[in-house]
């Protein structure tokens, strides 16, 4: 880990970046105490199919969904949306 005062880094940040892209972390100073720290970016997104997987392990869940009817998607009746449902 590199340490580098903030003026030494707003001289040398393309080559501070370059670093960063190949690992490296630099932490950035004032006066002796670290203020910032720079390191290189972590691409997210996506399902963590891994994370759910053990989420559901821990809960006892073997599946989610466990049934779904055939007519699921089917068209709701007409007169549905203007009748009251309790």
């Amino acid at each position: 880990m590199k340490h580098v005062s903030i003026k030494e880094a707003k001289n040398r940040l393309p080559a501070l970046v370059r670093e960063v892209e190949n690992g490296e972390h630099v932490v950035i100073t004032r006066n002796g105490e670290p203020v910032a720290e720079v390191v290189p970016h972590k691409r997210r997104g996506g399902i963590n199919w891994e994370g759910m997987r053990k989420w559901k392990e821990e809960r006892g869940i073997g599946r989610v969904v466990t049934w779904i009817a055939d007519d699921f998607d089917d068209p709701l009746p007409e007169d549905f949306l203007i009748t009251p449902q309790l």
